[in-house]
């Protein structure tokens, strides 16, 4: 009877022991122990888990451009025949818009390249067409730049589309510390506005 309640409390104690053995063993900086603390995260998932943008990823950031809606298309016509399709001298029409950035001395120089077509209207023919874009550069609602320029084709054979390329290499803004810059290319008829400073 003493040596069955010895023998017990012997294998009790015994376990008891190796629990905590086993405990110890978990807790002595081993990966993956039941108590070991999780593997640290990459900072690129803690950053998107947070909402936040890495110096890599602004590094790498280049504002998109976009048209506004209404101003992909310019039409000219004849004087008194403003709508009249008849009247129609020219259509240009913007197709595709592109940007390149380059940093330096705390500024990005942003390069903004426009491409489209102008086709010849029943009052039209060869000859050289204006038409005006404008190149905006916006934060919010802050105007970080703003510039209407006359983009100049000359169009040879009335019975094809005329191709055209608009770049606007001299756009300079402050380097964005977050991703909030839109980039907008255009058509405007409107009075130019004053480059930012």
């Amino acid at each position: 009877m003493v040596f069955r309640l010895i023998d017990g409390r012997f294998l009790t104690a015994l376990a008891t022991a190796g629990f905590m053995l086993a405990v110890t063993g978990c807790q002595s900086g081993g990966s993956g122990g039941f108590f070991s603390p999780p593997a640290p995260k990459d900072p690129k998932e803690i950053a998107a888990e947070e909402g936040k943008i890495l110096a890599s990823e602004l590094l790498a950031y280049c504002p998109n451009v976009t048209l506004r809606d209404g101003t992909a298309f310019f039409n000219s016509y004849a004087k008194g025949g403003q709508d009249d399709a008849t009247k129609l001298v020219h259509q240009s029409a913007i197709t595709d818009v592109t940007r390149s950035c380059t940093r330096a001395d705390g500024q990005m120089t942003i390069k903004v390249g426009v491409a489209g077509k102008v086709v010849v209207g029943p009052a039209g023919g060869a000859g050289t067409v204006n038409m005006p874009i404008r190149i905006a550069v916006i934060r919010g609602e802050e105007v970080l730049y703003s510039q209407l320029h006359k983009n100049v084709v000359q169009v040879s054979d009335p019975s094809t589309a005329t191709q055209f390329v608009f770049t606007d290499a001299n756009v300079v803004i402050p380097v964005p510390t977050a991703r909030d810059i839109q980039i907008y290319a255009g058509f405007d008829e409107g009075p130019a506005k004053k480059k930012a400073q």
